[in-house]
């Protein structure tokens, strides 16, 4: 019994995750994870009490496995500005990745104040990241810097989702302002 509804609890958060990426936050509804998934409406209920918590435990199951990605980029990279270069790259290329449907949603209006501060402080993890790398830059402020970096990547990622341009024009001019700007 506790297989099958680990097994239920993962279709829906797959279909949570299709429904996002194919509509954004207003295609997530109970009628639409149970039409995908073959459940019953009422049954989703047994599963998760409101859209809230679906986004909420997506961000919990995929954010970390985003953040590892970004992460094992940055490892890879030689030396500080290398490593600044990757961490906006990876997250840059990780948009088109459904898993980042759910990692976008966190803003929707209807997540309660204990569930965005969940969500921010996990956001606040991967911008630890990058503070070191900043520090051995010589940036006065590493912990300011970064946030601000985060914030050009955060820009990237809505010009990309627009499709106003084309995604590597924009992951190219985000690596280029973040690396300017920090080198100050």
């Amino acid at each position: 019994m506790a297989e099958h509804r680990s097994m239920q609890r993962a279709a829906l958060l797959d279909a949570a995750r299709s429904l996002l990426s194919e509509g954004g936050t207003e295609a997530l509804t109970f009628p639409a994870l149970a039409e995908r998934t073959g459940l019953a409406r009422s049954s989703v209920y047994e599963y998760f009490r409101s859209r809230a918590a679906v986004v909420e435990e997506l961000c919990e199951v995929d954010f970390p496995v985003w953040a590892a990605e970004v992460e094992a980029a940055m490892a890879a990279a030689e030396g500080p500005e290398a490593k600044v270069d990757a961490y906006v790259r990876r997250q840059l290329a990780l948009v088109e990745d459904r898993r980042h449907r759910a990692v976008v949603a966190i803003s929707a209006s209807e997540l309660d104040a204990g569930a965005r501060e969940k969500i921010r402080a996990a956001h606040g993890g991967l911008v630890a990241m990058i503070v070191e790398a900043l520090g051995d830059m010589g940036h006065a402020e590493p912990r300011l810097a970064a946030m601000l970096v985060q914030g050009v990547v955060d820009a990237a990622v809505r010009r990309i989702e627009l499709g106003a341009e084309e995604p590597s024009a924009v992951t190219e001019a985000a690596v280029r302002m973040a690396l300017r700007g920090v080198r100050g």
